[in-house]
């Protein structure tokens, strides 16, 4: 929020600016340490209404707690890579290009090198100064954006953006457009300048946050570069530069010596400095400022254009030699390859491969623009280095508020749940490659006897990971087991994988996971030291309470049978077992999972909680305090988890206890804190259902104080909001239950598409971005003053939201659930 400290300044004498300019100065001069040369090489376009005083290393260290930036994305873009023979395999014709970023609030936010959780980049944006202001670019402007690249239906066809950013003062635009180099290990901006009134400076202002962190960096001006790394021996390298030179330049620390600061006293960059540390020796939360030319409406000078890319690399050499090659390459030669051309394979290449779009597109209320956006999405989130490593999302949840200082993947990780919702709706779009490699991978993050320092049953796949396999966290999820074995079956029926390739697959990973939820077993990996009893998980698909979960009994049950049914295929006596197992879970559902005294029953009728500590639904146990909230009885709190057992085929969707719980989910009268349901207001003025996940959530902001998730530690009053997806989850709960009732006539498909398809599109933000989280109104709306059904600063682009979405669309086009496994149904039905 420093732009808004700093709008405007107080005019001074030049007599006056001189003599503050010089004492800060010398006081900056004596707390660096160094040495010092006034006025020594300053530019002859230097304003001349301050003394300038260039020092060579800046004082301030560490500067400002670092921290990332805000977390609801408007875009998110990477180059498009092609396999080659399942792996990301760069050659002299096709280099793989490891670059990510990010985009919110108009500017450049989080970017990625070399790995996709590996952050270079917290920010970058410009800082305005004129006549009597200095506004930064993030909280002084309107901002819009829009595709580069579109079809004649708007559908986007590369995640190449334009940004507009119009001053609020209304003294002046900044147009910029964003991709990767699929050629170099670099990106590009291409800046339009457009003043409206004399006396407009632009200064570019990077804060990088180097190999993950923002505490432990060097900035640097080297001719008319900007660079960043730490003191790391392999560090990675940052180098920025333009093709329009910069008038001066300065390196500093956030919050003490950063042009930011020295711009905030009277609009002038009058304390240079060339380095934020000698010899490595100082390190911190820094900050790169350039200045380019002042723009004048009166003299038709008001216009400055260049291309801005940064380029990334091992050391400087290959850094600075990545930028200056994407900038010799020019601006059109890029974009064209980013997007497709006869020499590169590009987006819109990508988008032809997908044979299902077209048809699914007519199936949408937006004409396929989502549609379009998710599977670009979608595919942007996988790692590049590691083929088929699919994150979470490439944004790390109220980011702003998050500290810096250590490293943190955030959502940048892989969870075998959300990387299962991602690999299926790979494969609905038609895309059989990514889906393959997907589950390839899978086997990296699999608990074997060779896990680093694990003790126990193998088998179980691990909570959380980053792409390289590196082990994050340790908790046991059994429907993350159960997962992988029912997407195994479905690329076996789909025919991804042959006969062969599945038996091969069954013993070398699929067998040992099915093991796994049948017997459980003694589990000891870092903190974890524990006894699994299956059904009874660790942890529920919310990573947060042990027992008998709905949701992952569905996924436990689904996998037992494809496991089952896979056994049967290669003549292994386990299958049998897997199917008894199978139909035994699914008779003691009521027993274990369902309620007929909460006191939310209507009318006696019985229902299922979200999950039962100890298999005793009646009992009145509580659950575990979690995200700040005291653990409430058991049978207060709701949850949408069980509509996976009518999606997996376990239920069907007329059960008379499924559709109790639909009827208490949706009962609007209920106080807020055990409320799911809210309503919204789409396009068209209709109403559509979003749902929480559960009553007493309180992952979500504070509703007193507005304060971001554990902002400032948990407090009882966070709020976990409404959760997209479940528009989508719900969705297919009612196009199951038309099937199951004979009623899908087209004016219900037509209905249901309107209400659900929709529905998930009304969350999608201004750059077609689905959250984790939209606002429901409830509380204070915090310091963004969010409005109703806007996303929030959780997570944004959230994978799995828009993996829902796809495969919801999927499912109206194909007139059926296609996460349903008809397998499930016809087993447990014998």
């Amino acid at each position: 929020m420093m732009g808004k400290s700093i709008n405007s300044y107080k005019k001074t004498t030049l007599a006056s600016a001189i003599n503050i300019a010089m004492i800060g100065a010398s006081i900056f001069a004596l707390s660096a340490c160094s040495e010092t040369t006034a006025n020594k090489d300053v530019p002859a376009s230097t304003d001349t209404s301050s003394v300038v005083t260039q020092v060579q290393i800046a004082p301030g260290a560490p500067g400002a707690a670092p921290t990332w930036a805000f977390s609801g994305k408007t875009g998110i873009g990477t180059s498009y890579e092609p396999y080659i023979d399942g792996h990301y395999q760069g050659t002299a014709e096709n280099p793989v290009s490891k670059v990510w970023f990010s985009l919110a609030q108009g500017i450049l936010t989080e970017t990625m090198y070399g790995m996709i959780h590996n952050a270079q980049l917290k920010e970058m944006q410009f800082i305005i100064t004129g006549e009597g202001f200095v506004d930064t670019e993030k909280d002084d402007t309107i901002s819009t954006i829009e595709y580069l690249h579109q079809d004649e239906q708007g559908r986007p066809l590369s995640l190449a953006y334009k940004v507009i950013n119009k001053a609020k003062n209304g003294q002046y635009q900044i147009e910029k457009h964003f991709f990767t180099d699929p050629n170099r290990d670099s990106m590009m901006m291409k800046v339009i300048f457009t003043a409206f009134a004399d006396g407009i400076t632009p200064h570019l202002y990077a804060n990088p946050h180097v190999d993950n962190s923002g505490a432990n960096d060097i900035a640097s001006i080297e001719e008319q570069a900007l660079v960043a790394y730490t003191n790391a021996k392999d560090s990675s390298v940052m180098t920025i530069k333009s093709d329009v030179a910069f008038t001066k330049a300065s390196a500093g620390f956030v919050g003490q010596s950063d042009g930011l600061v020295d711009l905030a006293d009277n609009g002038v960059l009058d304390n240079i400095y060339q380095s934020t540390s000698k010899a490595t020796e100082t390190v911190g939360n820094v900050a790169l400022t350039a200045q380019y030319k002042t723009l004048n409406k009166a003299t038709g000078e008001n216009t400055l254009e260049m291309n801005v890319a940064i380029g990334f690399g091992a050391d400087k050499a290959q850094s600075l030699a990545n930028v200056e090659a994407t900038l010799s390459a020019g601006y059109d030669k890029v974009l064209s390859a980013y997007l497709g051309d006869d020499k590169h394979l590009g987006w819109k290449d990508y988008l032809t491969g997908l044979p299902a779009l077209n048809a699914m597109s007519s199936n949408t209320t937006d004409d396929g623009k989502l549609l379009y956006t998710s599977a670009l999405v979608l595919k942007a989130q996988e790692d590049k280095t590691h083929a088929g490593a699919l994150i979470a999302s490439l944004s790390n949840p109220w980011g702003d508020s998050v500290s810096a200082k250590v490293g943190s993947t955030g959502y940048k990780a892989v969870w075998p749940r959300d990387f299962y919702q991602c690999a299926m709706a790979f494969l609905a779009m038609g895309d059989l490659e990514t889906p393959k490699v997907a589950f390839e991978y899978l086997k990296k993050v699999q608990v074997s006897q060779q896990t680093p320092e694990y003790v126990g049953t193998p088998g179980w796949f691990l909570q959380k990971t980053h792409v390289d396999g590196q082990i994050e966290w340790v908790g046991v999820q059994l429907d993350q087991t159960a997962m992988p074995i029912m997407l195994g079956w479905k690329l076996w029926q789909a025919g991804v994988l042959t006969d062969a390739e599945i038996t091969q697959w069954y013993q070398d990973m699929l067998k040992p996971a099915a093991d796994f939820l049948v017997t459980g077993g003694k589990v000891k990996l870092d903190w974890n030291d524990t006894e699994i009893t299956p059904p009874n998980t660790q942890q529920e698909r919310w990573e947060e309470q042990a027992g008998f979960s709905p949701s992952t009994t569905a996924a436990v049950i689904a996998g037992l049978v494809a496991a089952s049914d896979i056994a049967q295929l290669v003549n292994d006596k386990k299958a049998g077992e897997y199917l008894t197992l199978a139909k035994e879970l699914e008779a003691s559902l009521e027993t274990t999972m369902v309620t007929n005294n909460g006191e939310l029953a209507k009318e006696g009728k019985p229902y299922y909680v979200r999950i039962s500590p100890n298999g005793n639904p009646n009992n009145a146990d509580k659950l575990l305090d979690n995200n700040g909230k005291p653990g409430l009885d058991q049978r207060q709190i709701l949850d949408g988890g069980f509509l996976e057992l009518v999606r997996y085929g376990v239920k069907d969707a007329t059960d008379g206890i499924i559709q109790n719980s639909v009827m208490l989910i949706d009962d609007t009268t209920l106080e807020h804190n055990l409320r799911v349901k809210y309503e919204f207001t789409a396009k068209d003025g209709s109403k559509i259902p979003g749902y929480r996940r559960y009553g007493n959530d309180g992952y979500g902001e504070d509703i007193t104080t507005g304060f971001s998730y554990a902002e400032q530690g948990n407090t009882a009053d966070q709020r976990g909001r409404v959760w997209p997806f479940f528009t989508g989850e719900r969705g297919h709960y009612e196009l199951a239950l038309a099937k199951s009732t004979d009623s899908l006539t087209p004016e219900v498909h037509q209905q249901l598409i309107n209400t659900y398809v929709q529905g998930m599109e009304t969350f999608a933000n201004e750059g077609l971005m689905l959250p984790e989280q939209a606002w429901d109104g409830v509380g204070n709306p915090t310091r963004y003053n969010y409005a109703m059904g806007q996303g929030t600063n959780s997570a944004t682009p959230l994978a799995w939201t828009h993996a829902e979405y796809v495969k919801l669309v999927r499912s109206m086009t194909d007139k059926a659930v296609w996460d349903f496994y008809p397998v499930v149904a016809d087993k447990l039905a014998e």
